[in-house]
């Protein structure tokens, strides 16, 4: 068997990424399995058996129990033919890693600088009077009344709750007339 056909099986993969995480025995392969996939015990073991006799996968005998391991020489082989593809998958990756960490770092620079008081200022918006306005308005206390004509005034939230209109905790919203 080649050894794409028995990793075409979701079954014996899942197996393997169970056996790389160390050597598991049949029975507990078998309960994850069974519990994952829905088969019978002698098909878990079919399973195993394809790939120990393909060479995925070592036995060994501990009292009762076999205990199974990968083996990492096929899969090294198939790592091998793989490297004729990785040019088509490798620079994209690559690329992607490189936006990433270009992201991260911009947002560490971002919050570094809003974090220090001597950072540098905020960048200049398109509404230059509108943004003065809000920010001596988020210095002003509230309450006090504001000295600039164009700004609205500040209104609490209970003004803005009393002003909803109320429905009662019976009435449901008849979503077909909405239609």
């Amino acid at each position: 068997m080649h050894a794409f056909d028995v990793l075409g099986d979701p079954v014996r993969r899942r197996i393997l990424e169970l056996l790389s995480e160390g050597e598991t025995s049949a029975g507990d392969v078998c309960v994850v399995i069974q519990r994952e996939f829905g088969i019978s015990q002698p098909a878990v073991s079919q399973h195993l058996k394809v790939l120990r006799l393909n060479g995925f996968a070592t036995v060994r005998p501990d009292g009762t129990r076999r205990l199974y391991a990968v083996d990492p020489r096929p899969l090294r082989d198939v790592d091998k033919w793989l490297d004729h593809f990785r040019r088509f998958w490798t620079p994209p990756l690559n690329a992607l890693a490189t936006e990433l960490a270009r992201g991260k770092r911009e947002r560490r620079l971002r919050e570094q600088s809003a974090t220090t008081p001597d950072g540098p200022p905020p960048p200049a918006s398109a509404h230059h009077g509108h943004a003065e306005s809000a920010a001596r308005a988020d210095e002003r206390p509230r309450g006090r009344p504001s000295a600039d004509p164009d700004e609205r005034p500040r209104r609490s939230a209970s003004t803005d709750a009393d002003e909803r209109p109320r429905r009662r905790a019976t009435e449901v919203p008849d979503k077909r007339r909405a239609r």
